[in-house]
């Protein structure tokens, strides 16, 4: 992925990132994936190098830099590892930039320095087993008792939980007031009353890890509270417009990952006398890989140098999260289909392309809510 539009600044960090995966990721990416396991420690490394501080102020343990930058940490990492990319995002873009943008300035000190370095590492705690695209359906409870809240409820499929030290929580706080009666809260792993569940088994993104967060009667001071009460979250959308610039890095990354695994395969295996890759359908195939890809980077670019700028960018970044993440699923389906039946092994890399694409689309809204957002803000 090389991009002569880079200022020197942001080439030496992308290569800076790229050469970290090539030598401390590639060569794990399949073992964490079958192992199910995150390394733990990356947070830590990560935390050293500053990625985890990318968009946060110095001041409070962060290293500045801004959408450019995070974009070009997720598509490399996630040319390493998409799991490996969710699981900081997860940390960084959600759970650590929701403390960020909506905490009082005792709880950005408080939280964001340990979050910063990699000490503590955090998850976003949202989705219900019957509250996804529809968030007016969150049934998680917050009750106020004086200067405390009581939560009630669970949260499913939550990112990092299985080994979270914090957790953001969504949880109405005004029942009947749809998404305007949802509160954020920032709770500790070792509340009483918080248990998380073992790890849950997916299809795919092997090595990033969740699981089932239940709240029984779980009592958290309301100094812990993230902006207003019954509006808190709504205020979070406003800001949280990261999450699918991210997404839209994660499918870029990945599905360059793909295509060169593919371009691989097909050059060094020989059919009929001659390699794959001197057969026309294959050649044309990989060519619209590699187009498809270049549009998605430059969409999902330009999307974070609108951010940059401080214009809004709604727009621009459903569009960029739409179009990466339906180019990775069809450029890690036709890997696996052109690498046959050794990419159908589940040692090799193209099968874990193939299992980790589809959940881009379905995470920071799937490509149907991204398609709505985008005719809402042409006018149609």
């Amino acid at each position: 992925m090389t991009d002569p539009t880079l200022s020197p600044e942001e080439t030496q960090f992308r290569d800076s990132v790229r050469s970290f995966v090539d030598r401390k990721i590639l060569p794990k990416a399949t073992e964490w994936d079958l192992a199910e396991r995150y390394p733990q420690e990356l947070f830590r490394e990560f935390g050293e190098l500053g990625w985890l501080g990318i968009t946060f102020p110095e001041e409070l343990g962060g290293s500045g830099g801004g959408s450019v930058l995070y974009a070009l940490l997720c598509s490399e990492l996630a040319r390493g590892s998409a799991a490996i990319a969710l699981g900081m995002y997860v940390h960084t873009a959600l759970a650590s930039a929701a403390i960020y943008r909506l905490g009082s300035e005792q709880q950005k000190k408080r939280w964001l320095p340990a979050a910063m370095s990699g000490e503590r590492v955090g998850c976003w705690a949202y989705a219900e087993s019957g509250a996804g695209s529809d968030v007016t359906t969150v049934a998680t409870r917050a009750l106020r008792h004086g200067d405390k809240y009581v939560l009630s409820g669970s949260k499913m499929y939550i990112t990092n939980s299985p080994f979270a030290d914090f957790m953001v929580v969504v949880a109405s706080t005004a029942p009947g007031d749809g998404l305007k009666g949802l509160s954020l809260f920032v709770v500790e792993r070792d509340n009483p009353g918080v248990s998380v569940s073992a790890p849950l088994k997916k299809l795919g993104m092997g090595a990033s890890e969740m699981a089932e967060i239940v709240f029984d009667n779980c009592s958290v001071a309301a100094t812990d509270r993230l902006g207003p009460e019954s509006g808190g979250f709504f205020e979070a959308l406003k800001v949280l417009t990261l999450g699918r610039i991210a997404s839209a890095a994660f499918g870029v990354g990945l599905g360059w990952a793909a295509q060169q695994s593919a371009l691989t395969y097909c050059s060094e295996r020989v059919q009929f006398s001659q390699p794959l890759s001197k057969q026309q359908f294959i050649r044309f195939t990989l060519a619209d890989m590699a187009t498809r890809l270049t549009a998605a980077w430059q969409l999902t670019l330009h999307t974070a140098r609108v951010a940059d700028s401080g214009h809004r960018h709604d727009l621009e970044a459903s569009m960029a999260k739409l179009f990466a993440s339906e180019t990775a699923t069809w450029v890690c389906e036709r890997t696996l289909h052109l690498c046959g039946a050794q990419g159908y092994m589940r040692e090799s890399a193209a099968q874990r392309f193939y299992r980790d694409c589809k959940v881009i689309e379905l995470g920071e809204g799937t490509s149907e809510i991204q398609r709505e957002t985008i005719a809402r803000l042409m006018g149609v």
